[in-house]
C-alpha cells in the first residue's frame, strides 16, 4: 500500500496534477514572481493582470469563463492525455520523463524571453549590442534594484533549506486556499471578475507605497511577512509540553 501511494504521488507530481493551485500560489504568494515581462526589476499592475489573465485561461480548461471543479477534472484528464503519448491509457516512466523535460523546456523558453527583454532594455542606443558603458549601467541598475536583498539573503538561506521539502505541498494548499478566498460569493466557482478582483487586492497589499508598481524590496517584504505568519501559525498549533 505504501509503495502504491508513493507511486501515485510521484505520478501526480510528474503530471502536474493540482497545478492550478500551485500556479495561483506562485502568482500570489510569490509576490507576482514571473510577471516582470519587460525585465525592468519592477512589476506594474498591467503586467500582473496580463500574467494573471494567462494563468486564468490555462486554469479555465473548458473555456467557460470560470474556474470550477469541472475545470480541475478536465485539466487532469488533459494533462494525463498529453503525457500518455501512445494513448494506451497508461503512463510509463519514459512518458513521465518526457513530460517533465517538456515543462523544463517551457520554463527555459520563458527565462530566455525575460533575458531578451533585459538585454533590450540595457541596449539603450538600440545598436543590437551592449557597450562596456551600457553593461556597467545595467549592472549598477540591477544592484540598485536589488537593494537590501543581499543583506537578507544569508539569513533566508537556512530557512529555505528547512522549507524546501514542504514547498510543493504548501504551494498547492496555499493556492487552493487563495482560490477559495477569491470565490467571494462562496458558490465554489471563481469567475473572471472574482479572479481579477483578487489579483488587484493582492497587488495593492504588496504595493506598500501605493506607487502602482511592486519593487524587489516590496516582494521581499511580502515574503518575509508570509514566513512570519507561517511560523506564528506553527507555534499556535504546536501543543505545549505539559499538554502532550
Amino acid at each position: 500500500m505504501r509503495k502504491l501511494t508513493l507511486t501515485l504521488s510521484a505520478a501526480a507530481l510528474a503530471l502536474g496534477i493540482g497545478g492550478a493551485g500551485i500556479a495561483v500560489a506562485k502568482h500570489h504568494g510569490g509576490g507576482f514572481a514571473g510577471s516582470d515581462t519587460n525585465g525592468d526589476g519592477v512589476v506594474s499592475l498591467e503586467e500582473a493582470k496580463t500574467k494573471a489573465a494567462e494563468r486564468f485561461e490555462r486554469m479555465d480548461a473548458n473555456a467557460d469563463g470560470q474556474i470550477s471543479t469541472e475545470d480541475r477534472s478536465a485539466r487532469r484528464a488533459q494533462r494525463f492525455a498529453e503525457t500518455d503519448t501512445d494513448g494506451n491509457g497508461e503512463v510509463t516512466p519514459e512518458e513521465m520523463n518526457a513530460a517533465r523535460e517538456a515543462r523544463q523546456a517551457e520554463r527555459a523558453e520563458r527565462r530566455s524571453e525575460r533575458q531578451a527583454a533585459m538585454f533590450e532594455r540595457a541596449d539603450t542606443d538600440g545598436s543590437g549590442g551592449l557597450s562596456e558603458a551600457e553593461m556597467m549601467a545595467a549592472r549598477e541598475a540591477r544592484a540598485e534594484r536589488r537593494g537590501q536583498r543581499g543583506e537578507r539573503g544569508e539569513m533566508r538561506r537556512g530557512q529555505r533549506g528547512a522549507e524546501r521539502g514542504q514547498r510543493r505541498g504548501g504551494d498547492r494548499n496555499r493556492g487552493m486556499r487563495m482560490l477559495r478566498q477569491a470565490d467571494t460569493n462562496q458558490d465554489r466557482v471563481v469567475t473572471q471578475a472574482e479572479f481579477d478582483a483578487a489579483i488587484e487586492a493582492r497587488f495593492a497589499r504588496i504595493d506598500a507605497d501605493g506607487s502602482g508598481t511592486i519593487t524587489a524590496e516590496e516582494r521581499e517584504a511580502a515574503r518575509d511577512a508570509r514566513r512570519a505568519e507561517r511560523q506564528e501559525r506553527r507555534g499556535q498549533n504546536r501543543p505545549e509540553r505539559g499538554q502532550q
